[in-house]
């Protein structure tokens, strides 16, 4: 009886320590995580990777010689506070931006930051100076235009490249805003933006009067060739054309001007070809 009793007490510990041991060692890997197992410091093996063919579900480990650290799988955002940004035309600005990006190599990223908040933190100095660097070759105005879509591009490739040593990739960099600091340098930022305007418009002006100048010579000395073609080819038409239109003139300048009219002999030189001479 007592050897019976023995025999049950040892299967109820044994149990109890394979309950005990499957608690410890089993966990639950959900969709939206991956989980790093930690042994002995070193990060030797992950679930639920991006393209791994070891989804998610119920995983087991080592009981107290490895752990386990949960990673997001999703798409995880990094803000940066307003930075003053020094633009090309020696503007500064108030720049608020944002990143996204998410974790594809969770072994390097637990060797090189530990956990997901030890990227945005190595991140953030990052994608502030990228920012600068960017914003710093072009003017105000340029980042108002299409123009802003290079830089941010530029932006994300440069930010993207650091990020891969902390085991993520940078998705997408957009600027939530960008503004003139207020007060006094904020006036004279839109004093100095009419000015420069105002100096672009004179050179267009100028260019223009420039341009067409030139094409009303180009004009008269295209018809001056084209007279002294006519005058060739039919001298006799080209003076009596050119009669007219000086007849044209000099009858129509007085009229309903109540001015006086013109007396010339009818033998004059100048009403030859109005006579029908040659």
């Amino acid at each position: 009886m007592e050897n019976i009793w023995n025999n049950y007490r040892i299967a109820v510990i044994a149990a109890a320590l394979l309950v005990i041991g499957f608690f410890m060692s089993a966990f639950v890997v959900n969709e939206e995580e991956q989980a790093v197992v930690i042994r002995a410091g070193n990060p030797v093996y992950v679930y639920n990777r991006p393209g791994s063919d070891v989804g998610p579900g119920l995983k087991f480990r080592v009981p107290l010689i490895d752990t386990v650290r949960m990673i997001e799988k999703r798409v995880l955002d990094l803000d940066m506070t307003d930075e003053e940004v020094l633009s090309n035309d020696q503007q500064r600005l108030l720049v608020n931006a944002y990143a996204r990006f998410r974790i594809v190599d969770p072994i390097r990223m637990v060797e090189r930051a530990g956990t997901t908040e030890g990227v945005r933190v190595a991140l953030e100095p990052i994608l502030n100076s990228a920012l600068r660097q960017e914003l710093g070759r072009r003017t105000f105005s340029a980042m108002l235009t299409a123009e802003r879509g290079t830089a941010l591009a530029n932006v994300r490739a440069n930010l993207d490249r650091e990020a891969r040593q902390y085991g993520a990739e940078v998705i997408d960099v957009q600027i939530k805003r960008t503004d003139l600091p207020e007060g006094r340098p904020l006036e004279s930022a839109f004093e100095r933006m009419k000015s420069d305007r105002a100096r672009e418009a004179l050179t267009i002006r100028a260019a223009g009067t420039r341009d067409a100048r030139i094409i009303r010579a180009e004009a008269d000395a295209e018809a001056a060739r084209i007279y002294a073609q006519a005058f060739g080819k039919d001298a006799g038409f080209y003076d009596f054309y050119r009669a007219m239109q000086s007849y044209e003139q000099s009858f129509a300048r007085g009229e309903g001007r109540g001015e006086s009219s013109i007396i010339i002999s009818s033998d004059n030189e100048y009403l030859r070809q109005f006579q029908g001479r040659r």
